[in-house]
C-alpha cells in the first residue's frame, strides 16, 4: 500500500476537495470563457453589425468549447504536454453527450488515469493518448446521457419555477448565484452545466451583478479606483478573505442581491439568451451578464434598457452602501474591513 501511495504521489496524482472542486471548477469555467462566452460575444457583435467575420468566430469558438474546458482542468491538475493534449478529443466528445458537468467529470477521471500512466512505458507516445481517449469515450457514452439529463432536468425545474413565482425565486435564485459568485467556485461553470437561462437566467444576472458592484461601491473608500475597477468588472471573489475575518460585511450585497432579483423578474422581465447559459453567472465581469441580457431576441425596447441599467449597474450600486452604512452605524462593519492588497 505505501508503494502504491508513494507511485500515485510521484504521478501528482492527489485526492483533494479544494484541487478537484475548486481549482478543477474553476479552470472550467476559463475554458468556457474562452470559448463559448467570447464566441457568444463575437455572435452578439455580428448580430448587430451584420460583419460575416464575427459570426465565422463565434461558430469556432463555440465548436471548441469541450476541448477548452478539458485543456484548461487539465492545466489545473498539472497534466503534462501528451496528457493535455489527449484531453481534446476527451471534451470534445464528453461535452457532445454530457454537457459542460460531464465534461468536468470525465476530463478528471481520464487525465489522471492518464497521468498514472504517462511515461511509463518506451512507447508512451501511443500508451497515454490510447488510455486517455479510450477511458474518455467509454465513460461519455455510458454516463455522459445521464449527466446531462439531470443538469438539464435541474435547469429546466428552476427555470419552470421562475416562470411561475417570480417573485420568490427571483431573490432565491439572484442570491444564491450571488454567492456562488463570491465564493472560491465558478458560479459560471455551474449555471453553464444547468443550462440556466431565460428569466432565471435574469435573476441570476442581477445576483452575480449586486456582489461585483456592490462589493465594489462598498469598498471605494478602502480601495478607491483600482478596487472598483477590479471588483466591479472583475470579481468580487477578490473579498473572500475579508470575508472569512468579518462575515458580515457580506450582508449589504447579498440583501441588495434579494431586491434587484425581483425586480429583474417581475417588473423588467429581464432575460438571458438561450444559447448563453454561462452569462447567467458572470455578472458584471468584462459586463459579459449585460451582454447576455442584450442578447435576448426580444431585448430592445426603452424599458428593456433602463431594466439592464438599473439592475445591473444603478441599484446594486445605491443599495448595497445604504444597507452598509447602517451595519457601519451599528459597528458590524467597521473601517478597514474591506481593504484589499492591489
Amino acid at each position: 500500500m505505501k508503494a502504491i501511495m508513494t507511485f500515485v504521489k510521484r504521478k501528482g496524482v492527489s485526492l483533494s476537495a479544494k484541487k478537484y472542486f475548486v481549482d478543477a471548477f474553476s479552470a472550467m469555467a476559463m475554458g468556457l470563457f474562452a470559448s463559448l462566452l467570447i464566441g457568444t460575444i463575437f455572435s452578439t457583435i455580428g448580430t448587430h453589425t451584420g460583419i460575416e467575420f464575427f459570426t465565422q468566430m463565434s461558430n469556432y469558438c463555440k465548436a471548441v468549447q469541450g476541448s477548452a474546458m478539458a485543456i484548461a482542468i487539465g492545466c489545473s491538475l498539472g497534466a503534462n504536454g501528451l496528457v493535455l493534449f489527449s484531453l481534446c478529443v476527451v471534451g470534445h466528445c464528453a461535452n457532445g453527450f454530457g454537457g459542460p458537468l460531464g465534461v468536468f467529470v470525465i476530463t478528471l477521471v481520464a487525465c489522471e488515469i492518464g497521468k498514472l500512466v504517462s511515461k511509463e512505458t518506451k512507447i508512451d507516445i501511443l500508451v497515454t493518448p490510447t488510455v486517455i481517449i479510450a477511458i474518455g469515450t467509454a465513460l461519455s457514452l455510458l454516463i455522459g446521457p445521464a449527466i446531462s439529463y439531470i443538469m438539464t432536468a435541474c435547469g429546466n425545474a428552476i427555470m419552470s419555477f421562475t416562470e411561475l413565482q417570480p417573485f420568490w425565486m427571483g431573490i432565491l435564485v439572484s442570491v444564491t448565484v450571488g454567492i456562488a459568485l463570491t465564493l472560491p467556485i465558478s458560479s459560471a461553470a455551474i449555471c453553464a452545466s444547468i443550462g440556466l437561462v431565460g428569466l432565471a437566467g435574469g435573476a441570476a444576472t442581477a445576483g452575480c451583478c449586486a456582489q461585483m458592484v456592490g462589493f465594489a461601491v462598498m469598498s471605494f473608500k478602502e480601495n478607491r479606483w483600482g478596487g472598483l475597477v477590479a471588483q466591479g468588472l472583475g470579481t468580487s471573489m477578490l473579498q473572500m478573505g475579508n470575508i472569512c475575518k468579518n462575515v458580515r460585511i457580506w450582508i449589504p450585497p447579498t440583501l441588495a442581491a434579494a431586491i434587484t432579483g425581483p425586480v429583474a423578474t417581475c417588473i423588467f422581465k429581464l432575460k438571458i439568451a438561450a444559447d448563453n447559459p454561462v452569462a447567467s453567472g458572470m455578472g458584471t465581469c468584462g459586463m459579459v451578464g449585460p451582454i447576455g441580457l442584450i442578447s435576448e431576441s426580444g431585448f430592445g425596447s426603452g424599458f428593456d434598457w433602463l431594466g439592464l441599467v438599473l439592475v445591473c449597474i444603478v441599484l446594486p450600486a445605491v443599495l448595497t452602501p445604504a444597507f452598509a452604512y447602517v451595519l457601519r452605524k451599528i459597528g458590524w462593519i467597521k473601517d478597514g474591513d474591506l481593504k484589499l492588497d492591489l
